[in-house]
């Protein structure tokens, strides 16, 4: 299977993913059942081992409730 090249921008929305995850005290199946994709493919998003799609950003932001440009933006 062919790769993207990973960029730091993965490691950003891998890394809000999880707090933002974690704050809700949500499991990765709660989070995808909300979001409606599959737990592996969020599991592999959340290493930052798989891109995501501009719809599946969209996705995950309206499952955890919030703006998908908030998981691009530097939580700190």
């Amino acid at each position: 299977m062919k790769r993207t090249p990973k960029s730091p921008l993965r490691d950003v929305l891998a890394r809000n993913m999880r707090l933002l995850r974690a704050e809700k005290g949500w499991s990765q199946e709660r989070l995808a059942e909300e979001a409606g994709l599959n737990r592996t493919y969020l599991s592999a998003v959340e290493r930052s081992e798989q891109n995501i799609s501009i719809d599946n950003l969209y996705r995950v932001a309206k499952g955890l409730g919030v703006e998908a440009h908030t998981l691009l933006t530097h939580l700190d």
